[in-house]
């Protein structure tokens, strides 16, 4: 493909969304009669934090039986593998004949464990790959412990064993890969030894087509050597901690849901679609905007100690984009 001029790149962006890139070869990987992928994305819908998280799922569902996906995925931080919310999960998973899972670092609060979310979620392990129409998803589980650098708070790890499995399944893997964590492998409060894990992910930069997570309840895009990491924004909010503390909603809600009053909510749900089309050389991130309930970040003065900022990664927003191939114009 030609250099983009800023004309061009610009008026590209504002026509289709952020234009990235992907290379050839993980599109050559395709077979010449493939046809597109869909999947449904949604993350981090704390249905233990927010009032109406069924509601925000239900936005989510409806949403994938009118574009009809390949699979349906959900990045972590989703709901306490439990009774009470059994229905939920299994609504989910039953949306879908591929309904795959991410464990969240929340998805363990209060006591409950990985085991029960491989359980209730029905997943076949804390990591594993899974192909689908020609597309080999690596889903990683970013809560190892044990890693040299951690001050306390929630683990934020990938360890040796499952550090060797994915460099087994880079070498063995003969097709285009999606990586899919829950805490981002580059960029805001990525885990522990992302660049250790970044030098992993570009040796097999040739097969990867898009690295996405969750977690940050943010909307970026980072390109570190060759690999494309995606944040995919909350489907519920984004959190602003004990400092900003306020009410967006009723009293009443505040007072069954204490942990809002620490949160900036968005008014409708937030999810995306996915769609690799090989015959185009393209994956397209779909755009949703949003708004927020109650006093925004800017509202509050909201400075965030890690440096992201607010209208740029912190919006309620999952904001359109186009990943291309590099021969491709």
């Amino acid at each position: 493909m030609k250099n983009l001029n800023r004309r061009e790149f610009i008026s590209g962006m504002f026509a289709t969304g952020i234009v990235l890139q992907i290379p050839d070869t993980a599109l050559a990987m395709f077979s010449p009669k493939a046809k597109p992928i869909k999947v449904g994305v949604i993350t981090d819908l704390h249905q233990d934090v927010i009032h109406n998280g069924s509601e925000r799922l239900n936005a989510f569902l409806n949403h994938c039986k009118n574009i009809n996906p390949d699979l349906i995925l959900q990045m972590g931080d989703f709901a306490y593998p439990n009774e009470k919310n059994k229905e939920l999960i299994d609504r989910f998973n039953g949306a879908h004949p591929e309904a795959l899972h991410v464990i969240g670092n929340h998805d363990t609060d209060s006591g409950h464990t990985k085991a029960q979310c491989i359980s209730y979620y029905k997943m076949p392990a804390r990591y594993y790959t899974k192909e689908i129409n020609g597309v080999c998803f690596i889903v990683l589980d970013g809560n190892d412990k044990g890693s040299p650098k951690h001050k306390g708070g929630y683990p934020s790890y990938i360890n040796d064993e499952q550090k060797n499995w994915l460099q087994q399944q880079l070498k063995e893997i003969n097709k285009p890969i999606i990586i899919v964590s829950h805490q981002p492998l580059a960029g805001a409060l990525a885990v522990d030894n992302a660049e250790e894990i970044q030098e992993i992910l570009s040796s097999a930069a040739d097969k990867i087509l898009l690295a996405i997570n969750g977690h940050t309840h943010i909307d970026c895009q980072l390109l570190i050597k060759n690999v494309n990491y995606l944040h995919i924004n909350s489907a519920s909010y984004f959190w602003v901690g004990s400092k900003y503390k306020h009410n967006s909603y009723s009293e009443e809600i505040h007072q069954s849901h204490q942990w809002i009053a620490s949160t900036c909510p968005y008014q409708d749900s937030l999810f995306t679609t996915l769609t690799i089309d090989p015959s185009s050389a393209s994956i397209i991130i779909e755009g949703r905007k949003g708004k927020w309930v109650g006093p925004s970040p800017k509202e509050l003065n909201f400075k965030d100690e890690t440096g992201l900022l607010v209208g740029k990664e912190i919006v309620p927003v999952i904001r359109k984009r186009k990943i291309i191939g590099v021969g491709k114009k």
